[in-house]
């Protein structure tokens, strides 16, 4: 098991930790590479391009394949156009919706006040997009010169470090939600078991309520449907911005399931 967590560890290294889930993985590269060290194949991180492709490829002694294609342009190095989020702050609601997905915490705003979006802290992974009520969001290219390595390096150490803290303030948050709570499916124990053994990320504990709930067979379906809706919701949005057949199964099968239970109900 050890030997597994080592290379989970510089595969994760390797990638952008731009949290996207461009990769199929919604809750991050840590993921993504756990799932690369048991199989999966490694050229599906659309942000890190062919560079991130052949690297992971050259690590784990597997032939080179071609990376996922990206809808931006290729830049210097082989990685695709670095992009950035804006908002158009006229026409911005405050309803705080972008502010819960980003996961690098980089909007910054409250209820009913404009947002703005810290560029220099920003990856352009889009998620902030699709939940955006009235669509005054836009991705502009990055102007800035391409980091060399050293300073790419320290931006994803950063990156990490900056998501392991929206998990861990996100799950205390979760504890203190009244009713349900609708977000990625975070495996926290795979985040905490990582965290626990690096010095660089901050600690994320597993919390569970201590309070027992019982929920009858007919509002925890209701509670399910409503989680299939927004999920539903949310991908379509997702979509409507960049075609991903990972996530059209997913919304195909969250159809199903739907009908399924609404038949059922």
């Amino acid at each position: 098991m050890n030997s597994l967590i080592s290379l989970i560890q510089k595969i994760d290294a390797l990638l952008p930790q731009t949290q996207c889930g461009l990769c199929g993985h919604r809750d991050g590269c840590l993921p993504y590479a756990k799932s690369i060290a048991e199989g999966e194949a490694a050229n599906k991180c659309v942000p890190g391009g062919q560079p991130v492709a052949d690297a992971l490829a050259q690590l784990l002694v597997r032939p080179q394949l071609k990376a996922e294609e990206s809808v931006w342009p290729i830049q210097t190095d082989g990685r695709p156009q670095r992009m950035k989020a804006v908002i158009r702050e006229a026409e911005c609601i405050g309803c705080t919706k972008c502010i819960s997905a980003c996961p690098v915490d980089a909007i910054i705003g409250s209820g009913k006040l404009m947002h703005s979006i810290l560029t220099d802290l920003c990856t352009g992974c889009e998620l902030c997009i699709p939940p955006c009520p009235v669509d005054c969001i836009d991705l502009i290219e990055d102007i800035q010169t391409v980091p060399s390595e050293f300073a790419r390096v320290t931006e994803q150490n950063d990156l990490r470090n900056r998501y392991y803290s929206h998990i861990q303030r996100e799950e205390k948050r979760r504890l203190n939600r009244k009713g349900p709570v609708v977000r990625a499916n975070i495996d926290t124990a795979l985040f905490a078991q990582f965290s626990a053994q690096s010095d660089a990320v901050p600690e994320i504990e597993i919390m569970e309520k201590t309070a027992k709930v019982v929920v009858t067979h007919d509002a925890a379906t209701t509670i399910q449907l409503a989680k299939i809706r927004t999920q539903i919701k949310k991908l379509e949005k997702q979509l409507s911005v960049r075609e991903d057949p990972n996530k059209r199964q997913q919304l195909d099968e969250l159809s199903q399931q739907l009908n399924a239970l609404q038949g059922a109900s």
